[in-house]
């Protein structure tokens, strides 16, 4: 691996190590770009990877002290943990269950498709699908997505098999065992999947995509980048043009560096992302960087969800097998009869036992509780994902009441469920409820929106400056040479799982940030 100085002002520095900075790492680097990238997380492996929900978690989660306010459900069951991010080398995909769906055409033009929903700040995004295609098809050969270049689907388990007979005596057409990025048979380098059934806790055989075992060795072996783990950035800084210039971090050995550079990119997650930026705030950005607008934070997506679980007469076994082994599409386009604007996916979803016990009805100890529990191996599971609503109220903010490890403010996560989310999810619950009822289900379960989701929007693409926070490159319409680099630059959330288009961004970036550098633009 390669070395740089930290006086290097001629290196891409590159927050975060995950689906979008470690692909941006890999895509520059094979350029011959000089690439830094300072993951706050330790390096895992395969090997190290633990099979066991608990312990897991305490390996791999950002476990920093954070705070949340609002409406929502976390805010009252998890108060000090309001999304599973991981804080690890390879970000959240080592987590990840896989699901890699590309975002339909519509949802890029959201304001001009849906209209003006009140108390929703809907926005185009200022790329199309058209633009975006040619950039999918390289995420989906690099990520080896299944039902794409020839990939067959993965098999499907008990769990799918449950959903599939419910969903087709429904009517409903696309079911199948989904578009993931995991090895449905050996591919680049990499075994196929052996069906453990452990896909939140680190991939073991190495089957499902992960920037950890494929993005970050590519781009050591060009000599062009150098990961430095365990290094979590404070403050990046800025000279008196307005140009960023370097960031400020603690070491594994927390002792503060400072790693000079020509171009900032970061990929912190769609809740340090936004932090990172608002502490950086200066005499000369004094709302934080690149927030003229007044957007960074704002406009905080974790898309609607809620589960379904079915309790059967015979075994379902649903922990067999991949998580995520199947899904229902049909429900994915947007069609207001409904009674909501926009779509969402039903997947199948199973949790150990530990994180059933958690989450299933927190505080509801007694009969019931113990009834679905006593039938966990005769269960069926499903997990909703839809597009929520962009809200300004919903966002990140520093709370200057609590402080972290490093003596900075934490961030604070508000969310309230729009008018919108409500009633696709009580649409979606009813269809997952009917999905396994049809199936011969003798019992079904909602459960509210878990603590780990996808997270999106904070820093969002805009066409016009004031109406977010970069461009449709990612690059920030205030500081020409600091990008947003993850989920936080998306305009609008999608019914979709979020990863391949944020490899999808990163890929063009990559491009466009190399061409810049060999004008000499940034």
């Amino acid at each position: 691996m390669a070395k740089f100085a930290t006086s290097d002002d001629s290196v891409v520095v590159i927050i975060g190590s995950g689906a979008g900075g470690g692909t941006l790492a890999n895509e520059l680097a094979q350029k011959g770009v000089k690439v830094v990238c300072l993951e706050a997380g330790a390096q895992q492996s395969s090997a190290s990877f633990i099979n066991d929900e608990w312990k897991s978690f305490s390996q791999l989660a950002w476990l920093d002290t954070r705070t949340t306010s609002g409406s929502w459900r976390v805010a009252k069951d998890f108060s000090g943990l309001p999304a599973w991010i991981c804080k690890t080398v390879g970000g959240t995909t080592t987590h990840w269950a896989g699901a890699s769906l590309r975002f339909q055409e519509h949802e890029f033009r959201t304001r001009t498709v849906y209209g003006n929903i009140q108390g929703a700040n809907l926005l185009d995004w200022p790329v199309t699908l058209k633009e975006l295609a040619p950039y999918y098809a390289r995420a989906e050969n690099k990520m080896g997505v299944t039902r794409t270049n020839g990939i067959p689907g993965l098999p499907g388990n008990n769990n799918f098999k449950v959903m599939h007979a419910g969903a087709k005596k429904l009517g409903y057409k696309e079911v199948h065992t989904g578009n993931m990025a995991i090895n449905s048979q050996p591919r680049d380098g990499r075994g196929r999947c052996l069906q453990l059934g452990f896909c939140f806790q680190g991939c073991k055989s190495g089957a499902k995509w992960s920037t950890l075992y494929t993005e970050i060795p590519r781009a050591e072996a060009t000599g062009n980048f150098e990961l430095r783990s365990e290094c979590h950035v404070t403050r990046i800084e800025h000279n008196d043009k307005g140009l960023v210039t370097g960031v400020v971090y603690y070491d594994k050995d927390k002792k503060e560096q400072r790693q000079k550079a020509r171009i900032v990119c970061v990929a912190g997650n769609a809740i340090e992302t936004p932090r990172l930026l608002l502490l950086s705030a200066s005499n000369m950005f004094k709302d934080g960087l690149a927030n003229s607008s007044g957007q960074v934070g704002r406009n905080y997506m974790r898309h609607m969800t809620g589960s379904v679980y079915a309790a059967f007469k015979d075994p379902v076994h649903m922990y067999r097998g991949t998580t995520m082994a199947g899904i229902v599409r049909d429900e994915a386009g947007h069609n207001t009869k409904r009674g909501f604007a926009g779509g969402y996916e039903l997947e199948t979803l199973s949790l150990g036992v530990p994180f059933m016990a958690a989450f299933l009805n927190p505080g509801g100890w007694g009969e019931d509780f113990a009834w679905w529990m006593d039938h966990y191996t005769n269960l069926a599971g499903m997990w909703l994902v839809g597009e929520d609503m962009p809200r300004e109220t919903n966002r990140i903010t520093l709370n200057t009441n609590v402080k972290d490890q490093w003596g900075n403010h934490v961030p604070n996560v508000h969310f309230d469920d729009h008018e919108n989310d409500i009633a696709m999810r009580e649409h979606a619950f009813r269809q997952g409820e009917r999905i396994y009822q049809a199936a011969g289900a003798i019992r079904t379960f909602r459960t509210p929106p878990y603590p780990s989701t996808h997270n999106m929007g904070t820093c969002r693409m805009s066409a016009r400056k004031q109406d977010g926070v970069c461009n449709k490159w990612g690059q920030t319409h205030d500081i020409p040479n600091l990008f947003i680099s993850d989920g936080s630059q998306f305009t609008t959330g999608g019914a979709e799982n979020p990863t391949l288009t944020i490899v999808t961004l990163a890929i063009r970036q990559a491009d466009y940030i190399a061409k810049q550098m060999k004008a000499r633009a940034i």
